[in-house]
């Protein structure tokens, strides 16, 4: 009885959803490959509230608007908030798709757990999610490499300067359309191999979603830009073990001493973001059975090895949604 108590606590009841019509439709941005990132947000928002003694309340779909917030919310002072991100595409024949959607809703659960934030019940949030994309398909775009960013994400807003868990959570999703992630296509790009600056240590946030995570890579970023770097490969310890570039995961491929193709990436030890097209590349590649795959931890000192020995064919980074 106590199991399905709180499995019942967990579940948001999309038969309940709201929804509220704009009355002042967005204007819709030329998609080409002007288009900026996280600019141009779509007429509506999901919302959907949450408190500890009557759990999720009815979903919402109403015209984006503003957060009205206490000043003394946890997400604002101390970091209690954390998202995910994801794409919605329409296919040639104009239907909608999500990729692996089910992988983002439980990264998305992973990190409220981590930050003591409402667990919830993935397939309804996701099917809650599903109605909000339909109520905004006009804003998907049908043009190839684009479509259309969701952002689900959840923040603590219980009233109190306390440092505890959470009484009141607030979930919420916005979208906005967007375009390849390299808007001039895939070229080499300068790096910055980090090890001063640390993105996440073991036993941190490192494999959550989380703001935090992000706001400590900026200074370092924007030290790198000034050098004339394009992204920073986050390199933790003494030992410089490879974990991420900018906010991708990272892939080399290179000859190992046995001479076999390796494809070989950092695990998912607490300290990287499990990234769903990293899963992806992972299964392809082991399908393909073309290279060794291999997940485990390695350093720079490897790295520059491989290159010093000619032996390092390439690399590359796949986003984290």
């Amino acid at each position: 009885m106590l199991a399905i108590s709180q499995m019942s606590r967990k579940k948001i009841d999309i038969s309940k959803i709201q929804k509220v019509q704009t009355t002042n439709p967005r204007p819709k941005p030329v998609i080409d490959n002007t288009l900026a990132f996280g600019k141009y947000f779509t007429d509506y928002m999901l919302e959907i509230e949450w408190n500890a003694k009557q759990g999720f309340g009815a979903p919402k779909i109403s015209p984006h608007h503003k957060l009205s917030l206490d000043p003394a919310v946890p997400a604002l002072h101390y970091g209690v908030q954390c998202f995910e991100g994801m794409k919605a595409y329409k296919d040639k024949d104009g239907k909608i798709r999500l990729f692996r959607p089910e992988l983002n809703m439980k990264r998305f659960r992973d990190s409220c757990t981590r930050l003591a934030l409402p667990d919830f019940d993935g397939q309804s949030m996701l099917e809650c999610i599903k109605e909000f994309i339909r109520t905004e398909q006009d804003w998907i775009p049908s043009q190839d490499k684009f479509a259309l960013y969701l952002r689900p994400t959840c923040i603590a807003i219980s009233e109190s300067l306390g440092v505890q868990p959470p009484t009141q959570a607030l979930f919420f999703t916005i979208a906005c359309p967007v375009g390849p992630y390299f808007s001039k296509g895939f070229a080499p790009i300068r790096v910055l191999a980090e090890s001063t600056y640390c993105r996440a240590w073991y036993g941190g946030t490192g494999c959550n979603k989380v703001g935090g995570n992000y706001a400590l890579g900026l200074m370092p970023q924007q030290r790198a830009a000034a050098e004339g770097y394009s992204q920073v490969l986050w390199l933790a310890g003494a030992d410089e073990v490879v974990t991420e570039v900018g906010a991708m995961n990272i892939f080399f491929v290179w000859k190992a001493p046995d001479g076999v193709t390796e494809l070989v990436t950092a695990p998912l030890d607490g300290m990287i973001l499990p990234g769903v097209t990293r899963d992806s590349v992972l299964e392809l590649c082991r399908a393909w059975g073309e290279v060794r795959v291999v997940e485990r931890r390695f350093t720079m000192g490897e790295v520059a090895a491989a290159a010093r020995d000619g032996r390092l064919v390439e690399c590359f980074g796949s986003v984290t949604a």
